[in-house]
């Protein structure tokens, strides 16, 4: 599981718990200025994952770390499906974040929110 916050305009994920180890990865820190957005989708495990270059990946148990999918790197940390956020990135290392958090409808609202000028 990931915990997202918004801190002096950076996007923080800290993967939580025994994540850290199966994602190989603590957390991810991007400027909100490269944060294209973020969206609910609870059926993105089942699109194909790429290839794992670093992590876990047990189908219908979890997906944990980092992926090559159509020349992009996606980091996935997800068990639950049903508790899946993606979130879009321009210009980093990875082209998305596959995460599960507690609350996806909030932690898409404070991705959204926090994109907003002003």
């Amino acid at each position: 599981m990931a915990n997202v916050s918004v801190t002096d305009g950076t996007l923080v994920v800290e993967i939580a718990g025994l994540d850290r180890l199966w994602a190989i990865k603590s957390r991810i820190e991007i400027p909100l200025a490269n944060v294209r957005g973020a969206t609910l989708d609870p059926g993105i495990l089942r699109e194909p994952k790429g290839i794992r270059v670093g992590g876990t990946h047990f189908p219908g148990l979890i997906t944990a770390g980092t992926f090559r999918s159509g020349g992009e790197w996606v980091f996935w940390d997800v068990k639950d499906p049903a508790k899946a956020v993606v979130i879009e990135l321009a210009d980093e290392r990875y082209s998305r974040l596959v995460i599960e958090v507690d609350d996806p409808r909030a932690t898409v609202d404070l991705v959204e929110l926090a994109r907003r000028p002003g």
